[in-house]
């Protein structure tokens, strides 16, 4: 199976995303797709440059990072499914709204084209506040799937939830099927 495994810039979930993508390339090709920001930013978490390299190591390929490496996913019917992780709240207000400005929502859009299934693992502070509405738009939308998510610090963050990134696998057989996996909320 071909799988597209798209990162955006929540860096503090990276140490939990890897190991997923290097499980998933057990088995399947995984073609790693990067962010603007993944691509570029430095942080407390780690240097852009380390993180380009692990994702090369684990899916023996360089990220994709271009509109025009994406774009040609929808016409040529390069995967079988896209997953999102982490899925900031930027990128789910874009996916809410149809905007492909970039190689994740570009990515996304080509892939919707053919009704193939988009796995989102969301990771935003604002997911009971501002991206609530985005949310809710996406669960509505064919093709779009959840990792199941939670409130990952309710005390000190109360808007704040986070996917269960160890059921992305679990997540993707539910969606190849059609279905979305239940529970979404933890």
């Amino acid at each position: 199976m071909n799988l597209g495994f798209a990162m955006c810039g929540s860096f503090c979930t990276f140490g939990r995303v890897f190991p997923v993508m290097q499980a998933l390339a057990k088995d399947h090709r995984v073609i790693p797709i990067f962010s603007q920001a993944v691509c570029e930013t430095d942080s407390r978490f780690g240097a852009a440059k380390d993180f380009w390299q692990r994702a090369k190591d684990i899916c023996g390929q360089e990220p994709l990072n271009k509109l025009n490496q994406v774009e040609p996913i929808g016409p040529k019917k390069l995967l079988d499914a896209l997953i999102i992780a982490p899925c900031t709240g930027n990128t789910l207000a874009k996916l809410a709204r149809c905007i492909a400005d970039g190689p994740v929502t570009m990515a996304a859009k080509s892939q919707l084209r053919n009704a193939r299934p988009v796995i989102l693992a969301v990771s935003t502070n604002d997911a009971l506040a501002g991206a609530a509405e985005n949310i809710g738009r996406l669960l509505n939308k064919k093709n779009i799937y959840f990792v199941p998510f939670g409130q990952d610090d309710p005390a000190k963050k109360p808007t704040s939830m986070v996917a269960s990134f160890e059921k992305i696998p679990q997540t993707l057989v539910a969606a190849l099927g059609g279905e979305q996996i239940q529970p979404i909320l933890l």
